[in-house]
């Protein structure tokens, strides 16, 4: 269950890799109006997914073997479960979306 997570994780580790190298020249456009609000990166809120994503398939893991110790009960052990079943089933939905851009701009004519 984790290695679908952690690919998303090392999607996201690469892209920051190759963004924080591409943001070197970009620079804010002085006309943008200030709202005051911080604002946050699509990366950011990304790997704060994914890093979620993670958490809640190892708490899955570790409830399941709780269960099978006979430390937790049927119920939170099932709870977990399928909590972590719903995250694995959106990461890949996320990572077979991303794919599917990344091979639509491949085909693109230049």
């Amino acid at each position: 269950m984790i290695s679908a997570a952690s690919s998303i994780t090392s999607l996201i580790d690469h892209t920051s890799a190759v963004s924080s190298a591409s943001t070197a020249a970009v620079r804010p456009v002085a006309a943008a109006p200030s709202s005051g609000v911080g604002q946050v990166s699509f990366l950011d809120t990304m790997a704060q997914v994914a890093s979620s994503a993670i958490d809640t398939l190892k708490a899955g893991e570790a409830s399941s073997i709780s269960g099978i110790q006979s430390k937790a009960s049927v119920q939170q052990v099932a709870e977990a479960v399928m909590a972590a079943e719903q995250t694995l089933q959106t990461a890949i939905a996320i990572r077979d979306k991303v794919v599917a851009a990344y091979q639509e701009i491949a085909r693109m004519a230049i």
